[in-house]
């Protein structure tokens, strides 16, 4: 008996088959142990004894089993993480266990009272039959669980049904998804898109299970990291091209800053028992591939906005206490992908990636889809895109940029549009990552240095002074001498034969290093902006060292219908000054925005300027230390593009939303602004029903879904209530004359426009 028992057990997994070989030999020995009480000599108290303890135990011991073995997580199919057929197994033979000690106790009670068991309640074994979806006669011949979503589970997942058509017809198209079990049933989509990839909602097979607890001795958790020296092992070149010269140059020389912004943050706010996560950053535009030259000219005049936003972002997540990969050439991105288990396939476990963020810009994004091919969807949640400008949803969404003819080298990347991260806060529908602005407001060095009656010019490269002379001229003539950092390719910075463009009064200091280029503008008493560059780190520089900044105003809006500047960037912006954020959030007495063709409003402002006198530092929290250190931490902690579409958003609060209806033709934007509030785009999902349109006032005739950058929205034209058909096409700067939006609107702290009071507790 015990040799077929065995054979029988072979066809179950080990890790079940002595339990189960147990249990069928426990059964045999209770029905010998009541056989043998019955037909030996004891006395009747004894049998009696004997009866009781038979019974109560087999009980116990098969509801015990029955109830340990009811969460075991399986689904219709067998799988690497499944024991289905363990359950068909255990199912047939608990129930026919059951019905044996049903009929044992029976027998017994008819043999001591004299019955015939007809009034005998119900049996042990339909009893236990609740705790199953299917009898075990049914899983038998075949029969499988219900996997229908419910009208609430479809809500809550509203792309589960999305994803399960998909898996239709591709879940043949790569082994991997077999080896997690999926058979082509729907019960095997189901389950693979709950418990791998969490588009769908867990169901039936996991009965009463609750999560394991997780071991926190194994977790590592971030700790405040000063050790500059640690940090510049990290950003070593081993092509030796010197890369990460200016950037190294940049971080070295604010460290002290830096040290001193954490100490202050730590005081107000809370950083422990935050996990330490792996981050891979890989600076694209720094490749030979690129083509840029941002390594050759990063001494020469070059653009120095990336790197400034490269080197501060590095600074913080070391600083956060987080592990930081750092590359620049894709040989070194591609070793690094190469190790990756299941860097190819497309199925989306992420439980065993080795990073948890993935910092790049537009550059590197092409090389690393490059090189995960097939697994690119697997990792492109992980994604954080270091980009200027940003990326308008119209532009990021492939297909519709196809279809609206938008598509640029930048756009069409299909990522959530707050995975884009912006050097100014210009559109929420990214998110702001920000810079450092250096500052000497307690440096011993600045506090003795007297003002000058002189100017800084904005323009590092020659061109952009062309068509100037008679703007200066009137900054000249109010007796303030004029200074410039303009880069020539001639060694000894000779102007000679280009006085058209440079003017011969200027005193041209060529290419300042930060700490001069500083001490230059702590003399001087206005920074003037010249029209270009756009949005560019100076200006604010300027601003924290007392300058006041003069912000050439464009009419007509810049964008990209009218400056070659703007072509092929994927924005609609319509860019009213040289630099928006210090116009729209410091303005007066810092910033003064005006026409610079209009010779007497520039004489009517250098005068008021000059008049007064004070010349008092200033700079926004959200651009120092303290503020982008508060900033990421809070970003690396809640952000999560991972868990994004598939459940309701968590972060920010909702405590900080208002759900406000729009006007015709304004975009959320404007909507949220004009009630000194931001417009979040992370809790457009819960606008996005009939529902919301209604209760916020407006009356529905019909109702449809449509994918563009205006929904959900109500068509004043037509009575029609219209809801978002595309997730990744949820815009905050989407506006129509016969729409009225309905915008989620968060609060914001003041000079820290990315969060609320609540988004930092």
């Amino acid at each position: 008996m015990a040799v077929t028992l065995w054979r029988m057990c072979g066809r179950i997994p080990n890790s079940r088959q002595l339990l189960l070989l147990a249990c069928l030999l426990f059964f045999f020995w209770c029905v010998t142990l009541y056989r043998m009480s019955t037909t030996s000599g004891g006395t009747e108290k004894e049998s009696e004894i004997l009866k009781n303890e038979i019974i109560q135990l087999s009980e116990n011991y098969v509801r015990a089993l029955a109830r340990e073995n009811s969460d075991i997580v399986d689904g219709p199919y067998a799988g690497r993480f499944t024991a289905y057929d363990l359950k068909k197994t255990m199912a047939v033979l608990l129930e026919s266990m059951l019905e044996r000690l049903n009929k044992l106790e029976i027998k017994i009670n008819n043999a001591i009272n004299g019955t015939n068991g007809t009034n005998s309640n119900v049996t042990n074994g339909q009893s236990m039959r609740s705790n199953y979806q299917l009898r075990a006669e049914d899983l038998i011949q075949g029969k499988v669980e219900q996997c229908d979503l419910t009208t609430q589970e479809k809500q809550l997942y509203p792309h589960c049904n999305t994803k399960i058509e998909w898996m239709k017809a591709m879940w043949k198209s790569d082994p991997c998804y077999q080896s997690y079990g999926v058979d082509g049933s729907i019960c095997s989509f189901v389950m693979y898109l709950s418990e791998i990839e969490g588009w769908c909602p867990t169901k039936a097979w996991r009965g009463n299970i609750k999560p394991p607890k997780e071991d926190m001795s194994k977790v590592k958790f971030a700790n405040v990291t000063t050790d500059l020296q640690a940090l510049m092992k990290i950003l070593v070149d081993p092509n030796e091209r010197q890369s990460y010269a200016w950037i190294r140059m940049r971080i070295r020389r604010l460290w002290d800053k830096w040290t001193g912004g954490i100490t202050r943050l730590t005081k107000k706010q809370n950083l422990e028992g935050r996990r330490r996560k792996k981050i891979l950053v890989h600076l694209g535009l720094l490749s030979k591939q690129s083509g840029w030259g941002f390594a050759e000219n990063q001494f020469k005049g070059g653009p120095l906005g990336e790197l400034v936003q490269w080197s501060d972002l590095l600074s913080t997540l070391f600083i956060l206490g987080h592990d930081l990969i750092v590359t620049s050439e894709t040989d070194q991105l591609a070793g690094i992908l190469s190790k990756l288990p299941a860097a190819n396939s497309p199925c989306q476990s992420r439980a065993d990636l080795p990073v948890h963020i993935i910092y790049t810009d537009i550059v590197g994004l092409t090389q690393f889809r490059k090189h995960v091919k097939g697994g690119y969807a697997k990792f492109s949640c992980l994604l954080r895109i270091v980009d200027s400008f940003g990326t308008e949803p119209a532009y990021n969404h492939r297909v519709y940029a196809k279809a609206h003819k938008l598509v640029t080298f930048w756009g069409g990347q299909n990522l959530q549009p707050q995975q884009f991260f912006t050097m100014f806060p210009h559109s929420p529908d990214n998110s702001f990552m920000g810079f450092l602005v250096e500052q000497h407001l307690n440096d011993s060095r600045v506090q003795d240095i007297k003002r000058r009656d002189q100017a800084v010019v904005y323009g590092k490269r020659e061109y952009m002074w062309e068509g100037r002379q008679r703007y200066l001229e009137v900054i000249k003539n109010a007796q303030l001498d004029i200074h410039g950092t303009v880069y020539f390719d001639q060694p000894n910075n000779n102007t000679q034969g280009k006085k058209s463009k440079f003017p011969s009064y200027v005193t041209n200091h060529g290419f300042l290093n930060g700490e001069d280029l500083h001490y230059l503008l702590r003399q001087s008493k206005i920074f003037v902006g010249l029209g270009f560059p756009y949005e560019g780190p100076a200006p604010l520089e300027a601003i924290a060292n007392g300058c006041v900044f003069i912000n050439p105003r464009f009419k007509p809006p810049h964008s990209s219908k009218n400056t070659p500047f703007f072509k092929g960037k994927p924005t609609q912006r319509q860019v009213t000054s040289q630099h928006p954020y210090a116009e729209q959030f410091i303005g007066e007495p810092y910033v003064y925005t005006i026409d610079i063709n209009n010779l007497n409003e520039v004489k009517d402002t250098v005068a008021k300027i000059l008049e007064n006198k004070k010349f008092q530092p200033y700079l926004p929290y959200e651009f120092t230390e303290e503020g982008m250190l508060q900033r990421m931490n809070a970003y690396i902690e809640h952000q999560n593009f991972c868990e994004f579409q598939k459940r309701p958003a968590k972060w920010p609060p909702s405590s900080s939303i208002k759900f406000l209806l729009g006007e015709p033709d304004k975009s959320c934007q404007d909507v949220c602004w004009s009630k000194s509030l931001m417009c979040e785009p992370s809790h457009f999902r819960e606008l996005n029903s009939m529902d919301p349109l209604t209760k916020y006032g407006v009356s529905c005739k019909s109702g449809k879904s449509m994918s563009d950058i205006y929904y959900p929205a109500y068509d004043i034209n037509t009575a029609e209530c219209i809801i978002q058909k595309e997730e990744i096409l949820f815009s905050c700067v989407g506006q129509s004359a016969s729409l009225q939006r309905l915008c989620p609107c968060r609060t914001f702290i003041k000079g820290q426009s990315a969060l609320c009071e609540e988004c930092v507790r």
